[in-house]
């Protein structure tokens, strides 16, 4: 059975990253508060040396491998970011890791694990056939698997964005946070609870991978025959249990956005903000767009989970008003 990290937990994992990892800053944008019509905050985990706010949660967990586990290696899945903060955090450790992803991965994204020095194993059409490949090879190899949901410390990683946007807003009214597989919306909303309880926390995933917002809003985990969208950080098809428990608790509301919102999202971050979000980044500002007039005149945290955007996605983004 799965352990929910707690505060305390979120807490030792902070003092477990501090040493490899800056403090990525909260800006207040004035010109995207005049378009959103509320105090716009935007946490940069683009900042991240990955990239990506998921560094956060792999340094945590690889941190506190056994002798054993370290000894045996490590294998995961990832759609890139993920893939790229266990390849960060293994190569800190001295531990060997090997990272599947389907044959149609980022580029950028997978080039960069590689230059980490991990090894890189693409079979499979999307992020769930990679998540099977490396469950099994797993148990052929005997490999440490780590899921890049259901585990505690990933999640207590993560949620030391919300400690940092709590010192640095704390009368934050909302934070609004992306969902591929859930872990920062679970360490997030974990923190808010225990020390900003009155602060709302919103979930955003892409309405063509909604798998997680289904299952939170059923209960039980719902996957779906596709992720085809734009934002792979986003694209899962199926939601992981641990996270979901946590969501289904501890989140306020939960908001889908199309693939239009989110150009539209990514657009608006070059052109208000001066700063490059992927589409899984760019998710939370869509939503906050689409919610504005619910947020108007409240101080609201937009975490820019990363900003692994392709220079040819970038320009063709840039290039269409939808």
């Amino acid at each position: 059975m799965l352990t929910r990290p707690t505060f305390l937990d979120v807490l030792r994992a902070r003092r477990r990253i501090s040493p490899y990892l800056i403090r990525t800053p909260l800006h207040y944008y004035a010109s995207l508060s005049k378009v959103l019509g509320f105090e716009a905050y935007v946490k940069h985990e683009n900042h991240q040396p990955t990239g990506s706010f998921k560094v956060r949660g792999g340094i945590n967990l690889v941190s506190q491998l056994t002798p054993d586990e370290r000894h045996r290696g490590v294998i995961t899945a990832s759609t890139g970011n993920h893939g790229q903060s266990v390849a960060y955090a293994t190569r800190l450790f001295g531990v060997k890791a090997f990272i599947c992803v389907s044959e149609n991965a980022n580029p950028d994204k997978v080039e960069a694990i590689r230059s980490l020095g991990a090894e890189i194993i693409a079979e499979g059409r999307d992020f769930e056939d990679a998540r099977l490949n490396a469950e099994k090879l797993a148990k052929e190899k005997g490999y440490r698997y780590i899921h890049s949901g259901n585990e505690p410390h990933l999640i207590a990683g993560v949620g030391t964005i919300g400690l940092e946007i709590i010192e640095d807003l704390p009368d934050v009214d909302a934070i609004v946070v992306p969902v591929g597989g859930g872990s920062m919306a679970a360490g997030v909303s974990t923190v808010v609870r225990t020390v900003a309880p009155k602060a709302k926390v919103f979930a955003v995933q892409a309405e063509n991978a909604p798998s997680v917002y289904l299952s939170w809003r059923k209960g039980e985990v719902v996957p779906t025959e596709s992720a085809n969208t734009m934002a792979d950080g986003l694209a899962t098809r199926r939601a992981f249990e641990l996270p979901l428990e946590i969501i289904r608790d501890q989140v306020d509301d939960f908001v889908l956005v199309s693939e239009d919102e989110l150009r539209n999202a990514v657009r608006m971050y070059v052109e208000k903000a001066h700063t490059i979000a992927e589409g899984a980044g760019a998710a939370p500002l869509a939503a906050g767009y689409k919610m504005r007039d619910r947020l108007r005149g409240k101080r609201v945290a937009m975490v820019l989970s990363g900003g692994n955007l392709t220079a040819d996605m970038l320009r063709t983004i840039l290039s269409k008003k939808d």
